[in-house]
């Protein structure tokens, strides 16, 4: 059966504007009338639960459950997550019970592997049902990613909501169920589950999201994503700086004292004193001074933002999803993941401004302001064109840099269903989610991500090629490693570094010889 779904689009107002009709689902936060809920019918996998046992909606009696229906390389799902972590700590010793239901949209998002890794590196601790045929999205008439509803202790679906930014609504109505429910007595005890972490043993890196050569001197930067900092190793892998203090905050000052959430991106400045930080969960760029040992935010708030139309302050401005950032000069260009635009920050001027994407999500190929990106995740650049990897078209784009330049895409379909493993030409190929980029004279190195590959295009011929990986997951031999969900590619001298998010590692490739190994990342 082929499923037909309604992505979210931002509305001017920044929220999303999703709407469904499906058999359950209505308007955006409609209370519902007494619809029973479906049970988990066509589940192919229980996760966060213990050793995976299922869970019923008999069994879910005298709760009030959230159902979070998500696939996890969506920009937007990924929004929720701050919002479902708040609802899960005010309510935690209530009857309340927060449920993901996964349904993939990409061919790696329905393997349960993968999504156990994205449970992970998401710190995802309820309980995550995996809906890889839709039969559960379908059960409960879901039209869109994200979608949250509310089941009563009764078993009676009452509410739903579409998109982004809906915590509070969400929050009171937990709130009204709760104490509907002590006054007639169908709350029951709150539930316990067994999370995933609880046997998963992190090594010195923890999926690490972006890498940095800087074969000049002597360094590599690595986003150790998910333990909250960057990582700064010799060209051999030994550790001589660590960039923050490994917990979650947004706190500037010493590297030692300094706190990042999820930071991704990485940029060097010309003479190699300053390293530019997409500090992506903080919605924030950060500055590392790499000789003072010293951290300050030099864009962002804090808080997630909406697309941007014209120059403001840097440091004023809330940012959405900065997920790599590239220097040009004194400009450093941003990919907002979040609101599917590419920034400008002039670092003179301490401001931000866009300059390419509308905000639409989607492909469209215009002069660069009224270009259209699809949670644009990796940037590249010689200083003349911006290449970028537009996730969710699965397509690389290219971006003039010069004024009154065009965007276009390079290679992909620039469809956000068009998707797979394709040689050949630039818009015949096909990648699967690709987020990190990296460029020579003549080639753009390419992290493709759910196929689990690097590929590269040719900028002569634009002819698209799998260069490295099997496409298997498995971590294979020291010297002939798979990847496993690549994050990011840097290319320093004759050698390629890829970020290899989910074996926790860096992989370095000769370019001539293609020998390779696994980078012995360590301490002194």
């Amino acid at each position: 059966m082929r499923l037909t779904v309604l992505l979210c689009a931002i509305s001017l107002l920044g929220g999303l504007g999703c709407h469904s009709y499906g058999t359950v689902v209505r308007d955006e936060g409609d209370d519902m009338g007494p619809v029973r809920a479906p049970d988990f019918t066509g589940a192919d996998r229980w996760l966060n639960t213990d050793n995976g046992k299922p869970i019923s909606i008999k069994d879910l009696k005298g709760q009030v459950v959230l159902l979070d229906f998500w696939t996890y390389c969506c920009i937007n799902c990924i929004h929720i997550f701050p919002d479902l972590h708040y609802l899960e700590q005010k309510y935690h010793d209530q009857p309340v019970v927060v449920i993901g239901v996964h349904s993939g949209k990409f061919d790696q998002e329905k393997d349960p592997e993968h999504i156990r890794e994205a449970v992970l590196r998401y710190n995802i601790s309820h309980p995550v049902v995996v809906d890889d045929d839709f039969t559960i999205w379908n059960a409960f008439g879901v039209q869109a990613w994200p979608t949250q509803m509310l089941i009563d202790p009764k078993g009676y679906v009452v509410a739903a909501w579409q998109g982004e930014r809906h915590r509070d609504a969400i929050d009171k109505k937990i709130g009204q169920l709760l104490t509907e429910g002590r006054a007639d007595g169908t709350l029951a005890k709150p539930m316990q589950f067994k999370s995933e972490r609880e046997t998963f043993k992190s090594g010195i890196l923890e999926f690490p999201g972006k890498v940095l050569a800087d074969e000049s001197h002597g360094r590599l930067f690595i986003s150790d994503t998910n333990h909250n900092r960057v990582v700064v190793t010799d060209l051999d892998g030994k550790i001589s700086q660590v960039i923050g203090a490994g917990s979650t905050g947004l706190k500037d000052g010493s590297f030692e004292q300094a706190q990042f959430r999820q930071p991704q991106g990485l940029a060097l400045s010309s003479d190699g004193s300053t390293l530019y930080i997409a500090d992506t969960e903080n919605h924030a760029i950060r500055a590392a001074n790499l000789t003072q040992g010293m951290v300050t935010t030099i864009a962002g708030t804090g808080e997630q933002g909406h697309r941007l139309a014209d120059e403001v302050v840097a440091k004023e401005t809330p940012l959405s999803s900065p997920w790599d950032v590239a220097l040009v000069g004194r400009r450093v260009f941003i990919a907002m993941a979040g609101v599917h635009q590419i920034w400008g920050l002039d670092l003179d001027r301490k401001t931000i401004a866009p300059f390419a994407g509308t905000g639409h999500e989607g492909n469209r190929d215009a002069d660069n302001r009224g270009s259209w990106f699809a949670q644009p995740s990796g940037l590249a650049t010689d200083g003349k064109v911006l290449y970028v990897a537009d996730s969710e078209t699965s397509s690389i784009r290219a971006v003039d840099l010069a004024e009154n330049g065009q965007s276009h895409t390079l290679a992909g379909s620039g469809d956000l269903f068009g998707f797979g493993h394709v040689d050949g030409p630039g818009i015949d190929a096909r990648f699967q989610h690709p987020v990190g980029v990296a460029v020579t004279a003549d080639t753009v190195y390419v992290a493709d991500l759910l196929n689990n590959l690097i590929r590269t295009i040719d900028l002569k011929t634009n002819r698209v090629s799998t260069f490295f990986g099997t496409g298997k997951t498995d971590s294979g031999t020291t010297d002939a490693p798979n990847l496993y969900e690549p994050g990011g590619v840097s290319i320093g001298g004759s050698l390629l570094y890829i970020a290899d998010t989910n074996h926790h590692r860096i992989i370095v490739v000769d370019l001539n010889t293609r020998k390779t190994r696994v980078l012995d990342v360590r301490m002194h």
